[in-house]
């Protein structure tokens, strides 16, 4: 087996191990609002469950150059964010705000995604989503050192979830209905695939 010591490998190199290795990821799409009131919208796949005492959940957005990207510094900034599940229908449509665009521009409508207003927060989320969630800061991090450019650790109190109807049925979510996908690596995505069930031990 091979060992490596990811100290003596570069950021790219780890960075190509970490999204070969821990796959699939679920895909966050994420909504956020600039002091300009310019509706932000960008995929992130580091991303999961925190907590469900309360309900939080994580994003780890990286910098570039050092700099933090328009999501993390608007979440920081306004406290609120929508998080929204990628799935096979809204995919194509969700790649699209991963163009790299100025901070007076909106993804969201380069995408021609629909924008919906929220109950909670100020923030609107997007119509195209089976699930969104409006998520209100809980706490942010910044990880790293001054020799890498390090990356915005998010988490999120869920205050609001949104569901569409014919996926939600006594307090469970359909998972072949929901037809979330997930990252791998490179352009690659995964579907649900088989499901197979295990019985946990008491």
């Amino acid at each position: 087996m091979l060992s490596i010591d990811p100290a003596l490998m570069s950021e790219r190199e780890n960075y190509k191990l970490l999204i070969g290795s821990i796959i699939p990821r679920p895909i966050a799409f994420v909504t956020t609002i600039s002091k300009d009131g310019v509706l932000n919208g960008a995929p992130f796949s580091y991303f999961n469950i925190v907590s469900s005492n309360p309900p939080m959940i994580s994003l780890s957005i990286q910098r570039s150059a050092g700099s933090q990207k328009d999501t993390a510094r608007n979440i920081i900034d306004s406290k609120q964010f929508v998080v929204h599940i990628v799935d096979e229908h809204n995919v194509e449509k969700i790649n699209k705000t991963a163009a790299s665009l100025p901070s007076d521009q909106s993804e969201v409508k380069l995408a021609n995604l629909t924008s919906v207003d929220s109950v909670k927060i100020s923030v609107p989320g997007v119509k195209e989503a089976k699930i969104r969630m409006e998520c209100s800061l809980e706490h942010s991090l910044e990880l790293g050192s001054s020799d890498s450019p390090g990356c915005d650790f998010i988490i999120g109190r869920v205050v609001q979830f949104h569901i569409e109807d014919e996926i939600y049925e006594n307090g469970r979510i359909d998972a072949r209905g929901l037809a979330a996908v997930s990252r791998l690596a490179g352009n690659n995505y995964a579907k649900i695939g088989e499901i197979f069930e295990i019985e946990r031990p008491k």
